[in-house]
């Protein structure tokens, strides 16, 4: 029976879950007690939404700028932002599969596409913050004022986004060090690619949440 068990594919099944190691189970936690911190943000940002709801600002009136692009183009933007992150999780996913299967050479490959997709992402969205500050009509979004409605809306967004722009930037910032070790060898020595899995889950996690973010401010 063990035997069957070591020689199951990573992906099919048939583990047991109580042997993962220390570090994967501490992730996992982690990853636990962040998503009840998102959830509580964005519960705060529902609960003002419907109770300001006739003031509240409308997410096609707002965010319709687009890079070198004249006119409106209502969440178009946003909607680039996020295929970009969601991608960028496609190619972690690679680099965990051939991290799996001891391809270094592959591993280096999808970890760097991964990291330059959350770098756009991060510069689009400092991009879109830039936008969002201008305000309308010369009248600038901040923590005290919001030109498009409610001021609420511009501290919820300031804030729920650039926590999360915080998680991104610190997950670039580990996959560069993640990918660094590789280029080494440090993980090859190791006989194993689990610290780019562990990696992976907090990278699919920082997806995940994002994706929960753009349904509450653009499309709710």
């Amino acid at each position: 029976m063990s035997e069957t068990i070591e020689n199951t594919n990573a992906w099919g099944g048939g583990g047991r879950p109580y042997n993962a190691s220390y570090g994967k189970l501490m992730m996992w936690f982690f990853l636990i007690t962040d998503a009840l911190t998102f959830s509580g943000f964005l519960a705060a940002y529902g609960f003002s939404r419907f109770k300001f709801q006739d003031v509240w600002p409308v997410a096609e009136d707002v965010f319709t700028h687009f890079p070198f692009m004249h006119g409106d183009h209502p969440l178009l933007f946003v909607a680039l932002m996020t295929f970009i992150l969601i991608m960028s999780s496609v190619t972690m996913v690679l680099a965990v599969n051939y991290g799996h299967k001891m391809e270094k050479e592959k591993v280096i490959l999808w970890l760097s596409l991964t990291i330059v997709g959350g770098a756009i992402f991060l510069g689009s969205q400092a991009w879109e913050w830039s936008h969002f500050i201008h305000g309308l009509d010369g009248v600038h979004a901040t923590l005290v004022s919001n030109p498009y409605g409610h001021p609420l809306f511009a501290d919820y967004f300031f804030f729920i986004t650039g926590f999360h722009g915080f998680h991104v930037f610190s997950g670039v910032i580990i996959l560069i060090v993640i990918l660094i070790n590789v280029i080494k060898g440090t993980y090859e020595k190791r006989g194993h690619y689990e610290m780019v899995e562990k990696v992976g889950l907090y990278w699919h996690f920082v997806d995940l949440v994002w994706v929960f973010v753009f349904t509450f401010f653009y499309l709710v």
